[in-house]
């Protein structure tokens, strides 16, 4: 059975483009060590940067991006859960939306969240989050390599589900294009400033469009 491919919400690279990965489980647990905290995660084949933290994330777990301290937050394209466990450890009275098409990338989300006794956490399909939620905080690595207008339509998407007042932080290697992303956010209405760079990646901070309401 050929997989189904996966609609614009995952992390780049790899069979993680699929909603059922079909290469074999073969899962290696991790520590991360932050400066406010610390946390076990499972990786797994199949799922984005398996055995580690990506470079990219890591820049944007250890910067000082603004991240609420109440309501909705989202980990977009969630993965092992590095950025929805952060944010449910720095945030304990937010609700934390762990969204990824990916079958195992959700298996590894919930039993991330159980492992660190985070009861916060909220692993979801896209399709599962409710049309009413509006979030305070987005933070996601974003699928750069699905191709330009899928990559687009996915951020409209969920940049539109920005409350009044929130913020989201992408992740986006320079060389895959984080300058033309900020140009063409800008041109859509986001106010978009890079706020650090390192290692060949850019962290973008995105705000919502003048229309978008909470």
């Amino acid at each position: 059975m050929t997989p189904k491919p996966m609609p614009p919400t995952g992390h780049t690279g790899g069979s993680q483009y699929f909603e059922d990965p079909t290469v074999p489980s073969d899962p290696v647990v991790v520590d991360v060590t932050l400066p406010d905290t610390a946390f076990t995660m499972e990786t797994d084949t199949g799922v984005f940067s398996r055995g580690h933290v990506d470079a990219g994330t890591s820049l944007l777990l250890r910067s000082e991006v603004p991240l609420a301290s109440k309501g909705n937050l989202l980990d977009l394209g969630a993965g092992s859960g590095a950025m929805a466990l952060t944010m449910g450890r720095r945030s304990p009275d937010a609700t934390v939306w762990a969204v990824d098409v990916n079958t195992r990338a959700r298996e590894l989300c919930r039993r991330n969240a159980a492992r660190n006794h985070l009861d916060n956490i909220r692993v979801a399909a896209p399709e599962d989050v409710p049309d009413e939620i509006r979030f305070s905080t987005i933070w996601s690595n974003p699928p750069i390599r699905i191709g330009k207008l899928a990559l687009r339509e996915l951020l409209l998407t969920w940049l539109g589900r920005l409350d009044a007042e929130g913020t989201a932080t992408l992740v986006v290697q320079k060389h895959l294009g984080a300058d033309s992303l900020q140009r063409w956010l800008t041109s859509e209405g986001h106010t978009t400033e890079r706020v650090a760079s390192k290692s060949g990646f850019r962290l973008l901070a995105v705000r919502p469009t003048s229309g978008t309401t909470a």
